[in-house]
């Protein structure tokens, strides 16, 4: 791999890596030096293998530079002679050995540590994901942004906030107790999904599928799994139902980066391995006696990777739906259950259970009701297909729904 590319692939798996075992030797409350010794080390690699030419080994270059930044830290800042400067004469005898450990297994301890403490209560959810792509997946701030539809300058806002309630709060960066650990848990997993729903179907209109966020999701989601306290059934749940929908993926978009609908989608583009793995996982998930959403939307997301439009999956997975609507109802799921009523029950029973939901503020409900008023009334199908258009933010879902009321 070339430096032009080497450099940004390495700044994604390494800056993450780099600045979680920087944070927690540091602490939480000095979580900006971290970031900062970790993108400074990254200047330095562009500024010395521009000229120099790559390293034998670059990882571990870096690797040896963020250490010996972090030792120049500690010799220069006020902060180490006042505040932390005991501490680390009382593990280190002589600062000039003073080592990070970069180790892969203190890579995963940390990085798990740091996900259990980015996802405190006292932080906000949107926050928690923000920190989660900053932190434990490298993203810079102007992605971050873009994930979110909103700008910079928000973005570092929120981030600042959560920074200085972790601070506040003075919470440590280690891994929860057996009796905090479920509560916690259920935090990471709820910033884990959103992750991987703002990635499967982003609003912006550069890129509605964002697949980097989806596997970032899946790789954090993976590390709970090989933790023996973490490995629960729902986290295998989850992340089935993250392999599910992921096996899709290269049906999803055509050559104009537009999406193709579910009904549409070349099956021989599915990705069977990932299938595979989720029916391994959902098969995991099975063990004990808790039934969780994620368990319930694996099952439904299961069911899709059947392309065969019969009776049966159809009934599956409207049977899903209403456990799923008990469970913990949503709107939205409400509104893809009527999707399935209609495969199960015939579309007008589906209009009259859609049009009761009265989301007007949502386009997918329009453009909904605009698939089933398709062939019964086509005006009324134009109709809401308009409304659906007009409500769109993305540049991609307008031209769908266009090509829909072309089609009328």
């Amino acid at each position: 791999m070339e430096q032009q590319q080497l450099i940004p692939h390495l700044f994604r798996t390494e800056f993450r890596k780099i600045t979680t075992v920087l944070c927690k030797h540091f602490g939480i409350e000095h979580i900006e030096i971290a970031e900062d010794i970790a993108s400074d080390t990254f200047l330095s690699a562009v500024e010395t293998w521009t000229y120099k030419g790559l390293p034998a080994n670059p990882t571990a270059w870096l690797y040896t530079v963020a250490n010996n930044k972090a030792i120049n830290y500690f010799h220069r800042s006020n902060i180490f002679s006042k505040k932390i400067a005991g501490d680390i004469k009382n593990s280190y005898p002589q600062t000039e050995e003073l080592e990070i450990n970069l180790s892969d297994e203190n890579i995963t301890d940390s990085q798990m540590q740091m996900l259990f403490t980015i996802c405190h209560p006292s932080i906000q959810t949107e926050a928690q994901i923000g920190l989660a792509l900053r932190i434990l997946c490298g993203f810079g701030i102007n992605e971050i942004a873009t994930a979110f539809l909103t700008n910079n300058e928000t973005i570092n806002k929120r981030l600042f906030r959560a920074k200085a309630k972790l601070r506040t709060e003075k919470v440590k960066i280690e891994f929860p107790g057996k009796t905090e650990i479920n509560d916690r848990l259920e935090n990471v997993l709820t910033t884990l999904y959103l992750l991987f729903s703002e990635g499967y179907y982003s609003e912006s209109d550069d890129n509605v599928l964002r697949e980097d966020l989806c596997d970032e999701a899946m790789r954090l989601t993976f590390m709970l799994i090989e933790n023996e306290q973490t490995n629960q059934p729902k986290v295998n749940a989850l992340f089935s139902l993250m392999c599910f929908h992921s096996s899709r993926f290269a049906a999803r978009k055509n050559e104009k980066g537009e999406i193709i609908l579910y009904a549409e989608q070349d099956e021989s583009c599915w990705n069977q391995e990932l299938i595979i793995k989720g029916i391994y996982f959902l098969h995991e998930a099975s063990h004990g006696n808790e039934i969780s959403k994620y368990h319930i939307e694996a099952g439904i997301a299961y069911w899709h990777t059947i392309k065969s439009d019969t009776k049966e999956k159809w009934e599956n997975i409207l049977q899903l739906y209403n456990q799923l609507l008990v469970l913990e109802y949503s709107p939205i799921a409400a509104l893809n259950r009527t999707y399935v009523l209609s495969k199960v029950k015939g579309k007008r029973e589906a209009i009259w259970e859609a049009e009761k939901l009265n989301l007007t503020s949502n386009h997918f409900y329009f453009t909904l009701l605009g698939e089933l008023y398709t062939e019964i009334d086509n005006n009324k199908a134009k109709e809401n297909f308009k409304k659906a258009f007009e409500l769109s933010k993305t540049q991609t879902d307008q031209q769908t729904i266009q090509k829909k009321i072309d089609q009328l």
